[in-house]
């Protein structure tokens, strides 16, 4: 049972860690309501039900959750990190959730308090909206793909995510497959772009992304096979609607 303490140590992760900083407060500020998916149906305190957001990036978190309802109430804390290694952003169950319920798991998306180029850093909350969305919108992914998964298979996720590369690949394709699904694939494309293209961030990390995740064009071919769906879908939804008249 090694590999199962090494999957729930991993998921604790180091709380140390945490900032403590008014960021990691949450302070009731409110985006417009223009700022959210169109399609939308929460408004913004549904939206941040049983959520845990920092203030200085709610309004990334809330757009990117508008476009996710199923997550609507499932508990999210949004952390502050000082350094997430070899990651900028990090979807995680609470290790002592998987003793409950399905239904009463928990996660935290953690999130390194500065993005790190060559030669200088940046704080994460200053990059364009789209890069956060998009960003945001991929860990949440990661979670629509926990919340399919029994508490037995997330402990298997666990295991098989921690010892093969090619499992790693899979995984992070579901999630930006969610993303895409669920509208925000023009955010991943920017997100995507915004790394491959950035000429200050290390090579190494590039290099991963490049080997790991779904390319931009892979991303610009499932957004147009989701449009072209959807277009068939409103012409046989119209055609069957003349039928009955």
């Amino acid at each position: 049972m090694n590999w199962l303490l090494i999957f729930l140590l991993t998921c604790a992760g180091d709380r140390s860690q945490a900032m403590d900083n008014p960021g990691n407060k949450i302070l009731m500020s409110q985006p417009a309501n223009d700022t959210l998916n169109p399609q939308a149906q929460q408004n913004i305190d549904e939206l941040k039900f049983n959520k845990k957001i920092p203030h200085v990036i709610e309004a990334s978190v809330l757009k990117a959750l508008s476009y996710y309802p199923e997550l609507k109430n499932t508990r999210i804390s949004f952390i502050f990190r000082k350094n997430i290694k070899g990651s900028v952003m990090q979807a995680q169950p609470l290790f002592t959730s998987l003793l409950r319920k399905r239904t009463k798991r928990s996660y935290r998306i953690n999130i390194s308090s500065m993005f790190r180029l060559t030669h200088t850093v940046t704080p994460i909350h200053q990059l364009p909206e789209d890069i956060m969305v998009g960003w945001i919108g991929h860990e949440l992914g990661h979670i629509m793909d926990y919340e399919s998964r029994s508490n037995r298979g997330l402990v298997a996720f666990g295991y098989h995510y921690l010892r093969s590369g090619s499992y790693v690949k899979r995984v992070e394709v579901i999630a930006d497959t969610y993303a895409v699904n669920h509208g925000l694939g023009k955010y991943i494309i920017a997100t995507k772009r915004f790394i491959l293209e950035h000429a200050e961030l290390p090579q190494a990390y590039k290099d991963k992304i490049a080997r790991l995740y779904l390319s931009p064009d892979d991303i610009v071919e499932q957004v147009r096979k989701l449009e072209e769906l959807k277009l068939k879908e409103q012409q046989e939804a119209a055609k069957l609607t003349d039928t009955v008249k």
